[in-house]
């Protein structure tokens, strides 16, 4: 009982510490490339906090990986370190032993990851994509920044004026660049307001003039005193297929195509690396009181970030139908989970291949070369 709780109470400790730390540094790291896309126009400044809670609980389930992770080579490294194992070795317990209170303390964290996996990735994902859907469809007008040039929803135009009224309805020193049916069109006028006409809304230019060459062949200049150009919300096409990460689980798993099945197999195979992650912990933790510190905490990091790149290697192939979905699971999954339990037995039950080497024959004394 004593062996069990003073396991779980310093990686609870462990735990926490470590979680804090990267979620902290995941925050940072998100704020900065939302703010980024923010600037590019593809969100919305006002909701860039949105965006990243949204980002940041789709990453939650890696991110507690590695906390589970380094928390247990952390927590049995130290007792490495101060020679504790040498004390619970020589009480009975081998390396083994420690496989029960690990789980125990980490099962209720490889369900969070797993439901996180399967519920929370996919919702957070829609959330995101709702949010630069609704920025993206916004009128034109409503993305003009003043004095700055800015692209129309479909691309085909560039704006540029100068607002002077606080509810967007009228500006100034207006400039319309578009390209429409192999014709360009210039269009600058003093100044211009939101009117609307029928079923959609129009800007409509005073004192002004307008430049119109098609395809390089013919030149037309003319100049207007009232000139209506239809700039009302322009909605994009909705695609036929969202995205796969936005898909439920269960979508996924009802429409089989290579793209849904590679995305499925990421969401479980997070899951399933959480469980095996914990295995190999125990056997990486090992460390020489003599040697350094972060040797092998170095040598866990990379074995969790070659873990998580052939998760996504494994969904890439999957998406281009080069490896089956099944047989990536369980080849991957599989390999590592058997791979983790030979290296454990083989601590446990202090087996040295040397011992299987043939040794080299000493000479007989009196039996060696003269000189």
């Amino acid at each position: 009982m004593l062996f069990h709780s003073s396991v779980r109470k310093e990686l609870a400790r462990s735990f926490g510490a470590t979680l804090v730390v990267l979620v902290t540094i995941v925050m940072t790291m998100t704020l900065i490339r939302t703010l980024g896309l923010a600037t590019r126009g593809s969100v919305n400044p006002r909701e860039v906090m949105m965006v990243m809670g949204y980002t940041v609980l789709g990453y939650l389930p890696p991110i507690l990986t590695l906390c589970l992770f380094v928390s247990i080579v952390g927590t049995l490294s130290r007792m490495y370190r101060d020679s504790e194992m040498v004390i619970w070795f020589a009480a009975g317990r081998g390396l083994s032993a420690f496989v029960p209170p690990l789980l125990r303390f980490s099962w209720p964290i490889l369900l969070v990851v797993t439901g996180m996996a399967l519920v929370v990735w996919p919702w957070s994902n829609q959330q995101t994509q709702e949010l630069k859907d609704r920025y993206g469809k916004r009128g034109d007008l409503e993305r003009i920044a003043p004095g700055q040039f800015q692209e129309s929803a479909n691309g085909n135009r560039v704006f540029f004026l100068d607002k002077d009224s606080p509810d967007n309805k009228s500006g100034k020193n207006i400039f319309i660049s578009s390209n429409e049916r192999g014709k360009e069109t210039v269009t600058s006028a003093r100044s211009g307001h939101i009117a609307s006409i029928g079923d959609g809304q129009f800007l409509v230019l005073a004192n002004g003039q307008q430049l119109e060459n098609t395809r390089g062949v013919q030149l037309k200049i003319s100049e207007f005193e009232e000139y209506a150009s239809r700039i009302g919300a322009n909605e994009l096409g909705s695609s036929d297929t969202a995205p796969a990460r936005t898909l439920s689980t269960f979508a996924l798993w009802r429409d089989p195509t290579p793209v849904n099945l590679g995305e499925l197999a990421w969401r479980l195979g997070l899951a399933f690396a959480a469980f095996n992650l914990v295995v190999i912990a125990i056997t990486v933790s090992s460390v020489n009181p003599r040697a350094g510190r972060s040797g092998n905490l170095v040598f866990a990091l990379f074995a969790f970030v070659v873990y998580y790149n052939l998760l996504n290697l494994g969904q890439s192939w999957i998406s281009n139908s080069r490896a089956g979905f099944g047989n990536l699971l369980l080849g991957l999954h599989g390999t590592v989970m058997l791979i983790g339990a030979s290296w454990l037995a083989k601590q446990h039950n202090n087996w040295s291949l040397r011992r299987h080497l043939p040794r080299g024959r000493r000479p007989a004394p009196g039996t060696g070369t003269a000189p």
